[in-house]
């Protein structure tokens, strides 16, 4: 019973001590520091050994001017414990704070010169320093403590104290110091060099970095250097270097072939199909899987696709047919049938045979995912082929065959889409309304966007004649028919100048323009949005795109900085801001960091 009480009377003290210290807390963020320093007295009465305390008191006494009391505290604290380091440098700080340099200079000295008493004590030399922004005796104590005791390492803090020094170079190299001891640091690495690199070869960071990994790699020949090189060119979105470097790590590793891969997966999604077809072909040559040289042949055959006209649909026939020879027609080659019903449909505009390629894959053993991905396939092309209500049959079905999944998330979106493009704009609504808590940001801004353009749009006009227009267009759009859509468009943008939907149809005309690198019609739009409608909810859209425009296919970099800076400073919450930022800082030279 007696150690009960004991117990209990000791929780309510520490529950009280608690209560009096965040009290305060609150008064030093309120600036009331006699109240502050009045409670921190007693709380340090009480317990002489809790460092907040003791550090709560000192600060107050700090912000009344108060250096005295604090430089006796401090230097009974440093005779009572004079093996704590840190106690000298706040000494030193409370001199600094009186412009006391000479005084100052000499306790951190003596902190310093604790580290070759006990190289342990480093770490909390140098966070201590830190903390008042102390960076070249922060940079000595670590220094001093890897120096005397190699197995300690301060890598990452020198690196960050290296950058705020600017010294790009002893930064980089302590990134690299810390790769090179433990490989597992490299995408920590990779982050924090990323702030200090750019786009352009040429910019400083990029040029010290690379030629520290090729003198690196000369000197100690890493596959880890390599994989940092082929990092460092991604960046520079120079695909081709990086895939020379991913190739010699697989020819030193013979392991796998993922990064060489993920390289041509995103020279693929930056629009660098020669570089993409470049690395392509060498997988296939190279993989030792049947089902990555398939993935390989796959993606090549997609690119040839893509910028295929119907001249060359025949080839393309004959290679999907060549495929099939090889891999069979089993479920191991979905993903290939799939993107051969695509080109039937999409391309060749043969949509029954396209649907019964897919209903032949129904028909194979599958799991439920499977069964969704070929569904989404089948329901798509229905939709190419305006039979809208089987369409959604097949999106239902998917939301019960993987529900709660970001599938079950994109069907129910398709089931909006498809009800939009049918003129059915209240059913529309309803499934949006439920997409636009969607856990996939992706889907539930795509469903916010398709909302608000019903919603505006049918306020003003009951009949909705001008929507109907409008989603028609997007169906044209979706066939790959933009000529057709861009001519519906403007019909729109005569027969109902001057109602809510003008903007809307000037910004889709002005991205099927840029399609079209019909550039000079796009900025026409892009413009007329901009005075017309200044103010909507588009505006942002057409600064930016009218930015991106300049920057990318009409090399006006002043004209695209002037855009950009407007999406800055006008639209602070537009979904564009980050990337327009990056981007104006880019064309104004600046030191990324």
């Amino acid at each position: 019973m007696r150690y009960l009480i004991f117990f209990v009377l000791l929780f309510i003290n520490l529950a009280v001590l608690a209560q009096n210290e965040q009290l305060a807390r609150n008064y030093v963020e309120q600036g009331e520091y006699a109240k502050a320093k009045a409670i921190y007295e007693k709380l340090y009465k009480k317990q002489k050994f809790n460092t907040t305390y003791f550090m709560g008191l000192v600060n107050a006494h700090q912000q009344l001017e108060e250096y005295k009391e604090v430089e006796s505290l401090l230097l009974e604290k440093i005779k009572q414990s004079p093996q704590f380091p840190n106690t000298y440098i706040e000494l030193g700080h409370n001199y600094e704070l009186q412009d006391k340099i000479t005084e100052a200079n000499t306790y951190y000295q003596e902190a310093l010169a604790l580290i070759d008493q006990n190289p342990n004590s480093a770490y909390i030399i140098g966070s201590t320093f830190q903390k008042y922004n102390k960076l070249d005796e922060a940079i000595t104590a670590y220094e001093k403590g890897m120096t005397l005791n190699p197995k300690s390492n301060f890598d990452i803090q020198l690196a960050r104290l290296y950058g705020e020094q600017g010294n790009i170079e002893k930064m980089f190299n302590s990134y690299l110091d810390l790769v090179n001891k433990n490989p597992q640091y490299m995408i920590t690495a990779n982050r924090n060099i990323e702030q200090f690199i750019s786009e352009d070869p040429y910019n400083d960071g990029n040029v010290i970095l690379k030629t520290l990994l090729l003198k690196r790699l000369q000197q100690d020949p890493k596959v880890l250097y390599n994989e940092m090189l082929s990092w460092l060119f991604i960046q520079q979105k120079e695909y081709k270097k990086a895939f020379l470097q991913e190739k010699a790590v697989y020819l030193r590793t013979q392991e796998t072939l993922e990064g060489i891969i993920d390289v041509a997966l995103i020279a693929i999604e930056d629009n660098d199909n020669d570089a993409a077809r470049d690395i392509l072909s060498y997988i296939v040559e190279e993989a030792r899987l049947p089902e990555t040289k398939l993935r390989a042949h796959e993606l090549k055959l997609g690119l040839d696709i893509k910028n295929a006209t119907p001249k060359h649909w025949d080839d393309i026939e004959e290679e999907f047919s060549s495929l099939f020879q090889a891999y069979g027609k089993s479920i191991e080659t979905m993903s290939l049938q799939i993107a051969y019903a695509n080109f039937l449909a999409f391309k060749k505009e043969q949509t029954a045979s396209a649907i019964s390629t897919l209903k032949n894959l129904l028909d194979q053993d599958k799991n439920r995912f499977q069964e969704a991905t070929i569904k989404m396939a089948l329901a798509d092309i229905l939709v190419l082929d305006e039979k809208f209500n089987q369409a959604l049959i097949y999106y239902s079905q998917i939301q019960n065959i993987v529900k709660n999944n970001t599938l079950s998330q994109e069907a129910r979106f398709k089931v909006a889409k498809t009800s939009y493009y049918k003129g059915d704009f209240s059913w529309s609504e309803t499934q949006l309304d439920v997409l636009k808590a969607s856990a996939s940001q992706l889907i539930a801004n795509d469903a916010m966007e398709l909302s608000l353009l019903i919603k505006d749009n049918s306020l003003e006009d009951s009949t909705q004649t001008a929507l109907k227009k409008f989603a028609k267009a997007d169906l044209l759009t979706f066939k790959g028919k933009n000529e057709a859509a861009i001519a519906v468009l403007e019909e729109i943008l005569i027969q109902h100048k001057g109602e809510k939907i003008e903007d809307e149809a000037l910004l889709r005309q002005a991205n099927l323009f840029i399609e079209a690198k019909e550039f000079e019609k796009a900025e026409a739009n892009y413009k007329k949005i901009i005075t017309f409608y200044p103010t909507d909810i588009l505006g942002d859209d057409a600064y930016y795109g009218l930015a991106k425009l300049y920057d990318e296919h009409l090399a006006r970099p002043e004209d695209a900085k002037a855009n950009y800076e407007k999406v800055i400073f006008d639209y602070a919450d537009s979904i564009f801001y980050v990337d327009a930022r990056k981007r104006y800082r880019t064309l104004r030279g600046d030191d990324i960091n």
